[in-house]
């Protein structure tokens, strides 16, 4: 997902495993069966370009990120602890931002605090 969220441009899977391949090699097949895995997840989406498919993401890393900590949350007894546990471990400036979007949270319930100042 690193490289296509990296990528000004739908990439096809020949272009995938030849930019994973400069960290570690990786077979074709593996990098077109992962990516299919999250194209039927819904992260990706894949676009016919000539004789092949390009792909591109769907949802951005802040959305993944959002879902590792959802995941992270659901796995805790006492989900509110935890949150107390996690913002304590906040710096400075991440707590203003975590007040910021909880604070235009109640401000407009139906909007997403993320996009307003992005």
């Amino acid at each position: 997902m690193r490289v296509l969220w990296a990528s000004e441009e739908p990439l096809s899977i020949q272009r995938l495993t030849d930019v994973l391949n400069e960290a570690r090699p990786l077979a074709y097949t593996t990098v077109m069966t992962v990516t299919e895995r999250l194209r039927a997840k819904g992260w990706l989406e894949r676009n016919k370009h000539g004789r092949s498919y390009r792909y591109s993401a769907l949802r951005s890393a802040d959305d993944y990120t959002a879902e590792l900590m959802e995941q992270a949350l659901a796995s805790s007894t006492d989900r509110a602890n935890a949150l107390l546990h996690f913002a304590g471990r906040l710096d400075a400036d991440e707590a203003v931002a975590l007040r910021k979007a909880l604070d235009a949270m109640r401000a407009e319930p139906d909007t997403d605090p993320y996009t307003a100042d992005h």
